[in-house]
């Protein structure tokens, strides 16, 4: 499946475009490797890291789903691993 309909599938993005601007700025990174493409597949299991509202989000694809649907249903798609994320910037 593309990135950008996953993360507007998912809703973890408002619109679809929005998905796509967040892929080629190369503001995301599934399993570590920064994306640039909109286009790029993700699979089960993949992990992204993206920016979003200013907090760094960390999310598991755990289902690939067929519809944007509401938003328990999208819910059930990924798990949020962001807990484990320190939210600060280290020292440079």
């Amino acid at each position: 499946m593309r990135l950008d309909r996953f993360l507007w599938f998912a809703r973890l993005t408002k619109t679809r475009s929005t998905a796509q601007a967040v892929a080629t700025n190369s503001r995301l990174r599934i399993d570590g490797r920064p994306i640039d493409r909109a286009h790029a597949a993700v699979r089960i299991g993949n992990v992204l890291t993206f920016l979003s509202n200013n907090t760094i989000r960390v999310v598991r694809i755990e289902a690939l789903p067929p519809r944007r649907g509401p938003a328990p249903e999208a819910r059930a798609c990924y798990t949020e691993l962001t807990e484990n994320v320190s939210q600060q910037a280290g020292p440079d």
